[in-house]
């Protein structure tokens, strides 16, 4: 296939322990749950009878007034008491070994290499940013939702891809997990496929 800027695509070798190892649905999906857990913020946050503002004096006496005794007007059986059980910043982070990280993406990857979903194109440059011009050239993909993985920047294809539903532009340094397997067809150029394999050696 001919892409704009590109030539005819050719054979691309590669080793065999990053796009032909057998798949572990085990340890993909601890390394996808941990990536998604690192992406929660965990920022919420209320605040106890300790911390709201005031509060500091006893509201009134300890016996004699018929009331139920008190010692603080910010408990939260009061209007503008804290919570009694509020929520707190937490960190949702899942501890990855680089090793397993780098063993279920070799994993994922030679998946999709099996299932025809791994593409690659000898180039994808384009001359100036224009939407049309990349959606013709992703036409023979057939692919509804694609990955395109460049080995580095292009802002003419990134800006090309921004109106283009459910096409998304990443550079091989910032793979994941996820992205390689919400997407339909991942599209490599050459250079992006030497760069992932020499990465998860």
């Amino acid at each position: 296939m001919s892409t704009e800027g590109g030539k005819k695509p050719k054979a691309v070798s590669v080793s065999d322990t990053a796009f032909d190892v057998a798949y572990n649905e085990s340890l993909i999906h601890q390394i996808v749950i941990a990536y998604q857990a690192g992406g929660r913020q965990g920022t919420r946050a209320q605040k106890n009878r300790s911390a709201v503002r005031g509060g500091g004096g006893k509201p009134w006496r300890q016996k004699g007034t018929g009331r139920a005794r008190s010692g603080t007007i910010r408990s939260p059986i009061f209007r503008g008491g804290g919570r009694a059980f509020p929520a707190s910043t937490s960190d949702f982070s899942h501890k990855v070994n680089r090793k397993m990280y780098r063993a279920a993406m070799r994993s994922i990857l030679s998946e999709l290499n099996r299932q025809n979903r791994l593409l690659v194109v000898d180039g994808l440059t384009m001359s100036e940013p224009k939407t049309r011009a990349l959606a013709e050239i992703l036409k023979p993909f057939d692919a509804k939702r694609s990955l395109i993985v460049l080995p580095e920047r292009d802002r003419n294809v990134e800006l090309s891809s921004r109106n283009l539903p459910g096409v998304s532009v990443c550079l091989c340094r910032d793979l994941d997990p996820v992205s390689l397997i919400v997407h339909d067809k991942v599209i490599m150029t050459a250079d992006a496929v030497k760069a992932v394999d020499q990465a998860l050696q």
